[in-house]
């Protein structure tokens, strides 16, 4: 990595942080593999932007940047692990997988397995002590960012390649299936059924934190609901009910 592109990022020293924040990173070093020379970066790579109000950050200072960064290394590591593990496969399939392998679901399984969701910093969490998938999506992003910065390409292609190689059957995920709508009306046709639609039941929540409930509907009967922040989200979980009651 260029010296350069390192520089702009602050350094500090393990012995001079405080007791709770060289906790962190020891933790932190177990996750990843090695030891950490730059412990500021990996910080920031765990901080969320609700704590910026504080005095001792500046608008800079949460992980977003990273993210941004881990987000397209992240990209180009699963394609060469997917072009690598299958190379009869073509384009579409290797596009159709890597979006399944990059998606937040499943960032947020890597997260909470590895267990960064205790050493996250947040300004506050929601009502239930949890913090949100997108959250700790974007922080396993970061952390990649970080590594890639302070250690290379190479270093952040073996963390990810053994974080999937431990927790994740890529063979499973392929089978997986994504639109639950397009597989309820694949099935319904395929049983020749009517066509599946969806009506609202409900929406509740401010206008920055709608919850929509949806209904879907085969014909005049009813197969599923499903609750989410939007109607898409919704439709989807409804769709996913349906299938499981179409399917026996």
């Amino acid at each position: 990595m260029p010296r350069w592109f390192r520089s702009l990022f602050s350094s500090k020293k393990q012995e001079d942080l405080s007791p709770e924040l060289k906790s962190r990173i020891e933790k932190l070093e177990r996750i990843v593999g090695f030891k950490i020379d730059d412990p500021s970066l990996f910080l920031k790579a765990l901080r969320h932007r609700s704590t910026l109000s504080q005095d001792k950050y500046e608008t800079y200072d949460s992980y977003e940047r990273l993210e941004f960064l881990g987000d397209a290394v992240l990209d180009l590591i699963a394609a060469e692990i997917l072009f690598n593990n299958y190379p009869e496969k073509d384009e579409g399939f290797l596009t159709k997988v890597r979006a399944k392998l990059v998606r937040g679901d499943t960032l947020t399984d890597f997260s909470k397995k590895l267990g960064l969701e205790d050493l996250m910093e947040l300004g506050e969490r929601n009502g239930a002590g949890k913090i949100s998938k997108s959250i700790l999506a974007d922080a396993f992003e970061s952390i990649i960012a970080a590594i890639y910065i302070t250690k290379g390409y190479q270093q952040a292609y073996q963390f990810v390649d053994t974080v999937i190689e431990n927790n994740l059957v890529i063979d499973n995920l392929i089978n997986t299936v994504d639109n639950y709508k397009s597989a309820l009306l694949e099935l319904a046709q395929a049983q020749k059924r009517p066509i599946p639609h969806y009506e609202l039941i409900s929406e509740s929540g401010p206008g920055h934190n709608r919850t929509f409930m949806v209904k879907v509907l085969v014909g005049d009967e009813e197969l599923g609901q499903g609750k989410g922040k939007s109607k898409k989200k919704a439709e989807q979980k409804a769709a996913r009910q349906a299938l499981k009651k179409l399917r026996g």
